[in-house]
């Protein structure tokens, strides 16, 4: 077994061996688009006759369900190997497999965050009119074990691409068409070849600058031209020599790229330093006696010398007193209250504590 990691490598061969070959808990992060088991019984017509150019490749074939399975379990037990004890994984999949596959993870320990449902906005109709027409594939994301208690969530990036409201696990992304498709003599190159769009999302989502991002499935390569156009590493593995050729040269085409991790990373609030009120009090950024009050002004709170908050006959923390008067178990102070600068504006307190932050140089 070799004991280095390849950087930024594409690996022909089996997953299933390949992957013996590979360091335990080595890779930060991995996303699997394994075979989907279609097993069409005949060929797809449109109602022009012309014929569907479908998914009938011999690397999606399988003898029956029981061959699929088997050859399911080995390639999850070994991405569970060498995926590190903070780390996550996505796998992609149709109706026709993705419940399968979300059994077996069960079955080896995996624990499931999502299930993150890709609605492809530009779908292939149904030709046969006998079905509701399929517009989605569904993504299962699982941390390695029910006990991991740490992994990677941008939380706050998510938020901000959906108009900086809470990230919802319906993705509308067209299928991949156009100049992103890739082709070989006029025909698609892959498949199944997935959008730019839908990796950047998962490898932003759930990886750091610098991570290593593994793909036991690499196909045309989507996830290592992404990983590389957000600066993490990547390990591709792929059984066809045509696949291998063909994203070697797609990755090989992007440049560099030289951002800093500010302009790669919008860090969680969970993840800044912790900086308590009393911090703001004594470092005078809010003085004892002064006020604090709700967005729309109808609570107003005194601040005491040693950072409680005095409402009517109560006292207590910014967050106990933010409770109290809403009339709920518990509430988060930091957002809840405001303190009114020198022009007689509302400032939230938790923007003062990240001046008090940025001032003194408080970093991760």
């Amino acid at each position: 077994m070799n004991t280095s990691l390849p950087l930024n490598a594409i690996i022909q061969g089996n997953c299933i061996e390949v992957l013996k070959t590979l360091p335990e808990q080595s890779v930060d992060l991995i996303f699997a688009d394994p075979p989907y088991n279609l097993q069409l019984q005949n060929e797809l017509l449109r109602p022009n006759q012309t014929v569907v150019d479908g998914v009938d490749d011999a690397w999606d074939q399988f003898a029956d369900f029981a061959e699929y399975d088997r050859f399911t379990e080995q390639w999850l037990a070994g991405c569970r190997r060498v995926l590190k004890d903070n780390g996550t994984i996505w796998v992609i999949g149709s109706y026709h497999n993705i419940f399968r596959v979300g059994k077996l993870m069960m079955d080896l320990g995996y624990w499931i965050l999502n299930d993150v449902i890709w609605h492809k906005t530009n779908p292939m109709p149904n030709f046969r009119g006998t079905r509701f027409q399929n517009a989605t594939e569904t993504m299962i994301w699982a941390r390695k074990s029910s006990d991991q208690k740490k992994y990677t969530f941008h939380y706050q990036a998510m938020k901000h691409f959906n108009d900086d409201k809470q990230m919802q696990n319906v993705w509308h992304i067209p299928l991949c068409t156009g100049a992103e498709r890739m082709k070989v003599n006029g025909k698609k190159a892959h498949s199944t070849q997935k959008p730019e769009a839908l990796l950047y999302r998962v490898i932003l989502a759930s990886s750091n600058p610098g991570d290593m991002v593994l793909d036991p499935f690499f196909g045309s390569g989507t996830t290592g031209a992404v990983a590389k156009k957000l600066q993490r590493n990547y390990i591709g593995i792929e059984i066809a020599p045509a696949y291998v050729a063909l994203a070697r040269e797609r990755i090989a085409t992007i440049p560099p790229t030289l951002f800093s991790d500010a302009e790669l990373v919008t860090r969680s609030k969970r993840t800044a330093p912790r900086i308590s009120f009393g911090q703001l009090i004594e470092s005078q950024y809010i003085a004892v006696g002064q006020q604090v009050f709700s967005k729309d002004r109808q609570i107003t709170a005194t601040v005491t010398a040693d950072s409680h908050l005095i409402w009517h006959d109560q006292r207590g923390s910014i967050h106990r007193i933010a409770a109290i008067v809403q009339n709920r178990s518990a509430c988060n102070g930091w957002e809840y209250w405001y303190y009114e600068d020198s022009d007689g504006n509302l400032v939230s307190i938790d923007d003062l504590r990240a001046r008090y932050r940025r001032e003194h140089q408080v970093t991760p």
